[in-house]
């Protein structure tokens, strides 16, 4: 079988290893990613030209083109493809606005009474915007309505002592269109432990990989700017420390109702990958947002644990019958080394050294993320660059090779080595234990 995956990081990097033993491999990336381009066959251009990629797939005998970031799909991609016949693990535009539109996410909620949503407002004028402020007496979240990398979330706390924080960044959302739309949502915030479950969909079969954990937080401590997560975790049993079999349970359910209702509401079936991104609060799960794609990082942690065959897994997707996935009883964790400085790095495009033979000595794996290969080797950019992984028996297992084997990459780096760590665990188990009131 033919299959051509979309993307050009470290979750892409993730999905092309998973498929390299079973398929004859094609890949169409922006740079040229070192892991990608040693297993598989490539193009490199520009992924949001969806005419050009679906004119490689076609030349190239594709069968199953798996999406890998949501920008494409936001596009339009899978859309494009289908002309060719091309089946794609990736909803098409319509469904993708799941993640591309988040007013359309929440609206969804409210009209199928889907439970485990916040309470939110979507804005499109000052006036109306700046009343709701002024009146409001609790934080909020301010985010774009579209697509911003996962960057482009502010908490706002004391807003009703000093406002203009949420009022001028919610102003620039819109007078900017930050994220393709001059709207904006404010949300409550919500307060507990975030964690993530990823799930597979032929939109009417839901099967859900184990839960992880993602540190969106800089550095250490869970201090710094929120990027777009600097490592992540996974337990043994498919659950988190702090988290229940009937907490998971209670948001994949969520998930379950919402394909339902997609498919109600545009009348096309969910089909490739749902993440649900969630907060454990005192009154249970609530969604915090969906993405119409896999993690990255927590990507990372699932598929080098699944024992299910990928290709069967997307084959099942494209075909209407996908069965359960299955998982080793593993625990893993993700570091993420980027730039010194990230997000505000002045380390971008210099060169790294990564000892792949080590690291796999060691039991570790390695995903690259944002850089570039070049004749003279592999260089960063601004963004983060590296995922190392470690699995093993217990969380702690797994958090020790990883965080050997980051050794073994040199370069002007920087990882935080508390993600997996026991305090940090630790300080989520008592924070839940704290406000759980159920």
């Amino acid at each position: 079988m033919r299959v051509l995956v979309v993307g050009t990081g470290a979750r892409e990097h993730a999905i092309c290893e998973s498929l390299k033993n079973d398929v004859e491999l094609y890949s169409y990336m922006s740079n040229i990613n070192p892991g990608i381009a040693k297993i598989s066959k490539y193009r490199q251009g520009n992924e949001l030209d969806i005419q050009k990629v679906a004119e490689y797939a076609k030349d190239s005998n594709i069968e199953i083109a798996i999406i890998g970031s949501e920008a494409p799909l936001g596009k339009g991609i899978v859309d494009e493809l289908e002309k060719y016949d091309i089946k794609s693990v990736g909803p098409n535009i319509s469904v993708a606005r799941i993640e591309t539109d988040k007013s359309f996410m929440r609206d969804l909620f409210q009209e199928y009474k889907i439970p485990g949503s916040l309470n939110f407002k979507v804005f499109g004028n000052y006036e109306e915007l700046d009343n709701f402020l002024d009146e409001y007496d609790k934080d909020v979240v301010v985010k774009p309505v579209g697509l911003t990398g996962g960057k482009g979330v502010k908490i706002v706390g004391d807003h009703l002592k000093d406002n203009n924080e949420a009022k001028n960044y919610a102003h620039e959302i819109i007078d900017t269109k930050m994220g393709g739309f001059s709207q904006v949502i404010i949300e409550e915030k919500a307060v507990g432990e975030e964690f993530t479950i990823q799930a597979f969909s032929d939109g009417k079969n839901l099967s859900p990989m184990p839960a992880v954990q993602d540190h969106p937080h800089a550095f250490e401590g869970d201090s710094g700017p929120i990027t777009g997560g600097m490592g992540s975790y996974s337990d043994n049993n498919g659950l988190l420390p702090f988290l229940t079999q009937k907490e998971y349970d209670f948001a994949v359910g969520i998930m379950k109702k919402t394909i339902s209702a997609i498919k109600d509401k545009t009348s096309y079936y969910y089909n490739g990958i749902l993440y649900g991104q969630f907060m454990l609060t005192k009154d249970g799960p609530k969604l915090i947002e969906y993405n119409a794609r896999f993690g990255d990082p927590e990507v990372m942690n699932t598929l080098p644990i699944m024992e299910t065959p990928m290709v069967d897994v997307c084959s099942g997707i494209v075909d209407g019958k996908l069965k359960k996935v299955s998982f080793d009883d593993k625990a893993s964790v993700c570091k993420y080394l980027v730039p010194d400085g990230y997000p505000e790095t002045k380390y971008a495009n210099t060169l790294v050294n990564v000892n792949e033979e080590k690291i796999n000595s060691l039991g570790g794996y390695v995903y690259y993320a944002a850089v570039n290969q070049r004749d003279d080797g592999i260089y960063t950019s601004s963004s983060r660059a590296i995922g190392v992984v470690g699995i093993g028996d217990t969380i702690s297992d797994g958090e020790s090779i990883a965080e050997s084997s980051c050794k073994h990459i040199q370069g002007n780096l920087y990882h935080r080595r508390d993600v997996g760590k026991r305090k940090l665990v630790d300080k989520r188990i008592k924070h839940i234990n704290e406000i759980r009131t159920y």
